[in-house]
């Protein structure tokens, strides 16, 4: 089992509180985002100005990026009670048809993960959604009835980091649908520059640039960052956090420079000195690392690939030039990104997973 990681996306539960605190109230206090930000903001004042319940809301994007707080900050501009439930909670129809005739007008609904939800219900939303009424069904056979039941009309807001999975149908009754990015590291600055003041930290210009470039554009790993700089100063005492104190703190969590933690560099040193590059399968990898392959997959990988220092081909994980410079090792001249512009250079792209005989369950 993977041990806990400070750049991990997902929130721990005790993370919840002090994150929480630290999540911006309305629209003008969210940092980045500025093309979601400025559509969104269109979306709920021209609702506020016809006095009807704003569109239904999509939001997509990887973790840690906002969605939850987009959520909350969409019922606390319209001012109208927030509903939190998440889509593996609901699975079956009733579960939802219990939430939905609890509402009040003009609430928000905000579904997490709402792509995991069961077919029955996702089915019921359809409904929901569009008419605002749901037929709750009495009774199994010949002798089942539907009873209609209408609903207030309320806003719902999904959260997806998979908008692939959801249906067209659903997909479709979304009056407005917003991809959030990953953050830059001017962004993240100013995330934390937020943070800090309200953390009640003295942390310099170059201090800010240190955390935000180990933060791998995501909000969320950002404030994680700054706590743990933040226990770092109080117990060496110091008083300001510079550039040298963040990088002493988090290289003793061991995050570097590029953000990658103890898993991201075991997976990069497997690759690229035991398997001299690659290509190489995801469970031959796993095995090298000490990891289930579906940790190595989900966890690792996804940064690794983006980052530029791990290619997914059909056969196989490769580790890029990129990686080894990273690591300080000279480049094989037989490795397969040895050769720029070669056939196989060409070939590594986000194919998907290896397909050599022991890549393990993928995909």
């Amino acid at each position: 089992m993977a041990e806990p990681s400070l750049v991990a996306s997902q929130e721990e539960p005790e993370e919840r509180a002090v994150e929480a605190a630290l999540r911006p109230k309305f629209l003008d206090e969210f940092v980045g985002q500025a093309r979601v930000r400025r559509q969104l903001s269109l979306v709920l004042e021209a609702s506020r100005l016809r006095g009807r319940t704003a569109d239904h809301v999509l939001l997509s994007g990887p973790p840690g990026l906002g969605k939850t707080t987009l959520a909350m900050i969409i019922a606390g501009e319209m001012n109208a009670p927030l509903r939190i439930s998440s889509g593996p909670a609901i699975q079956h129809a009733g579960d939802l048809a219990a939430i939905l005739s609890s509402l009040s007008e003009g609430e928000v609904l905000f579904l997490d993960e709402i792509h995991r939800m069961s077919r029955p219900a996702e089915e019921m939303l359809y409904m929901a959604m569009e008419d605002f009424r749901v037929d709750i069904v009495v009774g199994k056979g010949a002798g089942a009835t539907a009873i209609p039941l209408d609903l207030p009309p309320f806003t719902l807001v999904g959260a997806t980091t998979r908008a692939g999975l959801l249906p067209g149908p659903l997909r479709d009754r979304f009056g407005f649908t917003g991809h959030l990015e990953f953050y830059s590291v001017e962004e993240l600055e100013l995330v934390l520059r937020r943070s800090a003041a309200l953390l009640d930290l003295r942390v310099t210009s170059a201090g800010f640039t240190e955390v935000a470039g180990r933060s791998r554009g995501t909000p969320r790993i950002a404030n994680r960052l700054l706590r743990r700089v933040r226990d770092w100063a109080l117990v060496h005492g110091t008083e300001q956090i510079d550039a040298r104190a963040a990088g002493a703190a988090l290289d003793m969590y061991e995050v570097d420079a590029r953000g990658l933690d103890r898993l991201d560099r075991s997976v990069l040193i497997a690759l690229t000195t035991k398997f001299g590059g690659g290509p190489v399968g995801l469970s031959t990898l796993a095995i090298a690392v000490g990891e289930e392959p579906e940790t190595v997959e989900t966890v690792a990988e996804p940064y690794l690939v983006r980052e530029g220092l791990m290619g997914r081909t059909p056969r196989g994980r490769i580790a890029t030039p990129l990686a080894f410079s990273h690591l300080g090792l000279a480049v094989p001249p037989d490795a397969p990104f040895a050769a720029a512009g070669s056939e196989f250079a060409e070939s590594a792209t986000l194919f998907g997973p290896g397909s050599d005989e022991d890549a393990g369950s993928l995909d």
